[in-house]
């Protein structure tokens, strides 16, 4: 379900105000920054953010090469989960930037770089007011997605329910799809209270003005 909203500081007072007034907790759960997909948003994050984590799986067609251009410019991946994951801390630079967009099966990821959190931020915890608007603050002009996880009050299953804002972006068959100065609200019911009667009876009573509902 969707609210759109003229900037990103209404979407994210409206997507708190949600929350705040519909969930099972009063705190407001930490949000989780989705991945940095494009070079112009690593342009942006190397001015803003100190490091990011880039994962993958080691044997897919293309990583190999990727890797050894790595290692030539003095990164090294020094965290390996497994014989074929491999997750790593990398210090942002700006002459990264010519390797994006990243080989499929990659991911680069900023959610544990201050102020969106740090080594051991998890989903389930509370952020306050003032930290939420540092994490706006820094945003800028990032084609990037922000979620988050919380319960909603009278909802039987709170698996996948949350808030989630789309900054300079929409959702679109469950991925963000950039349309810069594009701002918009979903609310998550979770996938199994999403179309039950009592997920309707949610909706119904929460007094929300939402667009179109979407699958998934």
């Amino acid at each position: 379900m969707c609210e759109s909203f003229s900037d990103a500081r209404s979407a994210l007072s409206r997507a708190r105000a949600i929350m705040r007034d519909l969930a099972d907790s009063v705190g407001v759960p930490w949000p989780q920054l989705e991945e940095v997909t494009t070079r112009e948003q690593y342009l942006h994050a190397v001015h803003t953010f100190s490091v990011g984590r880039v994962a993958g799986e080691r044997y897919l067609s293309g990583i190999g090469p990727f890797l050894d251009e790595l290692a030539c410019r003095g990164i090294a991946f020094d965290r390996q989960e497994s014989s074929h994951l491999f997750i790593a801390d990398i210090q942002l630079r700006p002459d990264l930037a010519d390797l994006w967009p990243l080989p499929e099966g990659m991911t680069f990821l900023l959610n544990l770089t201050p102020p969106f959190g740090g080594p051991d931020s998890e989903p389930e915890d509370d952020c306050t007011e003032e930290e939420l608007d540092r994490m706006v603050s820094v945003l800028g002009p990032l084609t990037m997605s922000v979620s988050w996880g919380c319960s909603w009050r009278d909802v039987p299953d709170f698996k996948n329910c949350g808030v989630q804002l789309c900054l300079n972006s929409v959702w679109t068959e469950q991925h963000p799809e950039p349309t810069p100065g594009e701002f918009e609200v979903w609310v998550a019911l979770g996938t199994r209270a999403d179309w039950s009667p009592a997920g309707k009876a949610w909706l119904l009573d929460s007094g929300l003005t939402l667009g179109e509902p979407q699958a998934g």
